[in-house]
């Protein structure tokens, strides 16, 4: 399945800014600025949030639906990339993935594992779902869902799009706990399940998939997760693949966590490249965009966001390029970089653009038979629900 071509673009259209308002984010009082300016050039944040949990089926016949969530998780990140908060900022995205169904998996738990909470690190959720693997064992679709609601932090912000999408292709009443009951609970907390069968639409409807979507107002869809998925090769894609690794350059890791943090972020531009050079470009793309955001390792960011004090870092916390400079000349270091990376993440854009254009004038089809098609369907339904728009 296409997990990830185009997860959701999508923004929050405001009746009035009372009711639908985006409000700027609190700095915690412990936290301090690198430079005072360094807020200036900051994008107003937006408090609003689309919460997405994944819930993958991963026993030994859905080998092809994780691979195609790998390929297309960079899709789906792009496409939101685009997403505004009427005219006061853009939304942000949280996803959370769950695996189930694999003999793995501890009986007690009923197969099931939280393989990673509500995250907007693009890394992490990239690492999460790569390292995701198949065995056999039984669906129990009810406690899934009942156990992400549980674990998870919903939160009760009205305005936010709370939604759960769940694939496999098993009967969906398996398990002792009944799915209609963790439907009402999912109702009450406001969030919708969609359901992905896959396998023959009729199939998953004798099955109660669509009845399993059905009670909390979600979108039943029946899919090829077999179906390998095409990436259309551009005169741009060698191009955006070299400022890929001109962009990795522009980042400063700090402490412990960027020392590992820079490492995963190679490791993950490896995956994508061994899935196909397809995937590396997309995944450039959502580099290159608001969405891929690293202030906790990154100096760049930290700086961007405000949240590090240069003369607060000590020098063991520092990469050998920094450790003999002053303030002052770390400071003038962070700028350099920072001002390469907004050249390099635009020129990607603007090649991104022409790819894109590229690629609609040679698609020869544009099939909803993949995780991808059903995903986008449900997400601008529901999304319109909620006053969201691209």
């Amino acid at each position: 399945m296409k997990f990830a071509q185009q997860l959701l673009g999508i923004g929050l259209s405001l009746f009035a800014v009372t009711l639908y308002g985006c409000e700027p984010k609190q700095n915690s009082s412990n936290k301090q600025t690198i430079i005072a300016h360094a807020i200036l050039d900051k994008e107003k944040p937006s408090n609003h949030t689309v919460k997405i949990a994944l819930l993958l089926d991963t026993s030994n016949s859905m080998d092809g639906l994780i691979n195609q969530a790998k390929a297309q998780l960079w899709d789906i990140v792009n496409k939101f990339t685009h997403a505004k908060c009427g005219n006061q900022g853009a939304p942000n995205l949280q996803i959370a993935l769950y695996q189930y169904g694999n003999d793995n998996l501890s009986s007690r738990e009923g197969y099931i594992q939280q393989v990673l909470g509500f995250s907007d690190d693009l890394d992490e959720i990239s690492e999460k779902l790569f390292s995701l693997t198949t065995n056999g064992g039984e669906e129990y679709c009810g406690k899934v869902i009942q156990t992400a609601l549980g674990q998870l932090d919903w939160g009760k912000n009205p305005d936010n799009l709370k939604m759960m999408f769940i694939a496999g292709n098993e009967p969906f009443t398996q398990g002792k706990l009944n799915y209609e009951d963790a439907a009402i609970n999912a109702k009450e907390k406001d969030v919708i399940v969609n359901t992905i069968f896959c396998g023959d639409y009729q199939q998953g409807i004798h099955t109660q998939w669509k009845h399993g979507a059905t009670l909390t107002g979600g979108e039943y869809t029946a899919i090829d997760h077999n179906r390998k998925v095409v990436h259309i090769d551009t005169p741009y894609d060698d191009v955006i693949i070299k400022l890929n690794s001109k962009l990795n350059k522009t980042y400063i890791s700090y402490g412990a966590l960027g020392k590992k943090k820079i490492q995963i972020q190679l490791d993950q531009d490896d995956n994508a490249m061994e899935m196909e050079e397809a995937v590396a470009i997309k995944r450039a793309v959502s580099k290159s965009s608001r969405l891929y955001k690293n202030s906790k390792w990154d100096l760049v960011d930290a700086y961007v966001e405000g949240t590090v004090a240069v003369g607060n870092i000590g020098t063991d916390e520092l990469p050998s390029e920094l450790k003999n400079k002053t303030p002052k000349e770390i400071e003038s270091y962070i700028l350099k970089k920072k001002e390469e990376r907004k050249k390099i993440q635009k020129e990607i854009q603007e090649l991104n653009a022409k790819r894109e254009i590229y690629i609609a004038k040679n698609q020869k089809e544009n099939s909803k038979d993949d995780l991808e098609g059903a995903m986008l369907q449900a997400i601008e339904k529901q999304a319109a629900l909620k006053n969201y728009k691209w």
